[in-house]
């Protein structure tokens, strides 16, 4: 299948468990009630190798929809040698649904076997070479740029320099796109103290691949931790509509792991990206006119 480019809307991951929900509402098929979800995205690590009747209908909405694929497992910023088979596994999946967009998270999983966690990398000169590098060797095995997300983390062992920094240096080092994670700016800000429109602002919009935007549990007033288990609160989507005032709309995915509501609830939080990206592409216009 030809490589197909993410559209300008509002996607949401496709977890095996609204696969049944989906199909009580028309999916995969591209008539009317699809207009709801504009893109999906999917784990590779959760396909490869899938036949069977769970392959056919993976094809079933590869065919039909747009994709991304998010990687969960590749741990650019670990210390082990980047797994090469699994590149060439993922790169066959992204080839034969005909999905351009591959991203993966800045920081690590793996340490002499796998950690079931995403690891904070050091903020610090020497592991953005590192990182860097290694993003560079990944887009050189799947034969495309890849964008390389803000993660959420609860500690900065190590720190050097500031988080937006060091995400800014690693993408320009590398080469690659952003992955925004829109709600792990805001988990951060809250976690770690620092103001999230400012973080926001320091990005490389010209960078920028899509956005993330998802619910977190508050664990505490002062500890905010990153789950894809609620709805998305207004201060997130305060964040994501700064985003998209200052950057112009980008494709958003709406990250729901688990705590499924009702499918309607979830076509209603797409419908409030749309909402937040015909108004953002209005600000992005009059800024444009202003600055001419």
């Amino acid at each position: 299948m030809s490589p197909r480019s993410l559209p300008c809307g509002a996607g949401l991951g496709l977890r095996r468990a609204l696969l049944g929900p989906l199909a009580d509402h028309g999916y995969p098929a591209a008539a009317a009630p699809a207009a709801a979800i504009d893109f999906f995205e999917i784990a590779p690590e959760n396909w490869i190798n899938v036949g069977g009747a769970l392959g056919r209908k993976l094809r079933s909405y590869t065919e039909r929809h747009a994709f991304a694929c998010h990687g969960l497992s590749l741990s650019l910023g670990g210390p082990e040698p980047l797994d090469e088979t699994l590149l060439v596994k993922i790169r066959r999946l992204l080839d034969a649904h005909g999905i351009a967009q591959y991203s993966e998270h800045l920081s690590y999983c793996s340490d002499d076997g796998h950690l079931y966690d995403l690891m904070p990398i050091p903020f610090t000169r020497a592991a953005v070479d590192w990182a860097a590098a290694r993003v560079r060797r990944t887009q050189d095995l799947l034969g495309r740029r890849i964008a390389i997300e803000n993660v959420s983390y609860y500690a900065a062992p190590g720190r050097e320099m500031d988080e937006a920094d060091f995400v800014r240096e690693v993408v320009q080092a590398a080469d690659c796109d952003l992955l925004l994670d829109i709600n792990n700016i805001y988990v951060n800000s809250i976690n770690h103290g620092y103001d999230a429109e400012t973080f926001l602002d320091a990005m490389p919009g010209d960078r920028i691949a899509y956005f993330h935007v998802a619910g977190h549990y508050d664990e505490e007033p002062g500890l905010k931790v990153d789950t894809h288990g609620a709805a998305v609160i207004d201060p997130v989507w305060r964040l994501l509509e700064r985003a998209y005032a200052r950057f112009g709309p980008r494709p958003t995915l709406l990250e729901r792991d688990f705590n499924f509501p009702p499918l309607a609830e979830l076509t209603a939080e797409l419908e409030h990206i749309r909402r937040l990206q015909r108004a953002g592409a209005g600000t992005a216009g009059e800024r444009h006119v202003a600055a001419g």
